[in-house]
């Protein structure tokens, strides 16, 4: 999804919601003093509270950022109360809610998939929620959630990580152990000699 991306503000905007997990409209609601590349900050305006916030992004981010800021011409208004994200095509205007989903529509499109928007934030939350060195309470307050229950929700492992755990389970067998063929970067499964005797009636002569 990522490489389908038509510009530097996309790629920028993106790699901001999936690092901070901002709801689409905290991000494009930023102005350009709402940032502090050093310190790897992004300030915001929550939804609901509309209590102002800085949340920390990924370097990567902060990087498309610049990227995308260099593409900007002369004629750009880039003070401190400025918006930060602009429309690629002439008269100028912030970048709206509807233009950043179209924008995120045409991608879908081209690669057949149904991504929304939020499904970024919930990529940020999950990914933040999963990482047993982040506390989750420090995950409620960067999402902005009133609820802890509510990040609570993003603990549920995906369905294809119960595959793999379960699968993992039955590689190590009844004595915890991988069979050696498994340890050494072997096949992922094995059948055992005497599953295959029982299921298919091999005997000895």
């Amino acid at each position: 999804m990522f490489a389908g991306l038509g510009s530097h503000r996309d790629r920028a905007l993106v790699s901001l919601w999936v690092s901070t997990g901002a709801r689409a409209a905290e991000l494009l609601g930023a102005r350009c003093g709402d940032l502090d590349a050093g310190q790897q900050l992004i300030t915001v305006v929550r939804k609901g509270s509309r209590a102002v916030q800085q949340i920390p992004a990924s370097p990567d981010a902060f990087v498309w950022v610049r990227l995308y800021q260099c593409t900007l011409d002369s004629s750009t208004p880039v003070g401190r109360d400025d918006p930060l994200w602009w429309t690629r095509r002439r008269p100028l205007r912030a970048l709206s809610y509807p233009a950043a989903r179209a924008m995120f529509t045409r991608v879908n499109q081209v690669l057949g998939a149904n991504w929304s928007l939020h499904d970024l934030r919930h990529t940020a939350a999950y990914r933040m929620a999963r990482d047993p060195q982040l506390p989750l309470t420090d995950v409620q307050w960067v999402l902005g959630h009133a609820q802890l229950s509510t990040t609570q929700l993003y603990l549920n492992p995906m369905p294809s990580e119960v595959i793999a755990a379960v699968l993992a389970h039955h590689r190590r067998g009844l004595d915890g152990a991988l069979p050696a063929a498994v340890a050494d970067g072997g096949p992922v499964s094995e059948y055992r000699a005497e599953s295959l005797d029982t299921l298919f009636s091999r005997r000895s002569s």
